[in-house]
């Protein structure tokens, strides 16, 4: 299968937890406490496993921690893809709305991290 990804995702371990969720049209579902697991990131989305059932087209908001403290990132978090990978347990593809470029240095010395320990 043809790769059609932007950017190189790399495995990553975060444990996070949704709240709630809203879409564009005001519409928000409050008090979810959905424990997810991220299993890897890019630039420009994270996918993670939940037991939960999330809608899609759904946003949420993140704190993303790679590496030390400075290197938190603050983004909303959209759900594109749902996938059933075993029973009560989801894979679901998400992508980083609105990041600015002058957060790139985060993914910039992840990246770096990453490759070097290869």
């Amino acid at each position: 299968m043809e790769e059609k990804r932007h950017n190189k995702r790399f495995p990553v371990k975060l444990e996070l937890e949704i709240s709630s969720l809203f879409k564009q049209d005001n519409v928000k579902v409050d008090n979810i406490h959905a424990p997810i697991e991220v299993t890897n990131i890019s630039r420009n989305g994270i996918g993670f496993r939940s037991g939960s059932i999330l809608p899609l087209n759904y946003y949420f908001n993140a704190k993303i921690q790679l590496g030390n403290s400075d290197s938190s990132l603050y983004t909303v978090v959209k759900i594109i893809r749902q996938q059933l990978i075993e029973e009560n347990l989801y894979f679901y593809g998400c992508e980083l709305v609105g990041m600015p470029s002058v957060l790139d240095y985060i993914f910039d010395e992840f990246e770096e991290k990453m490759n070097s320990d290869l």
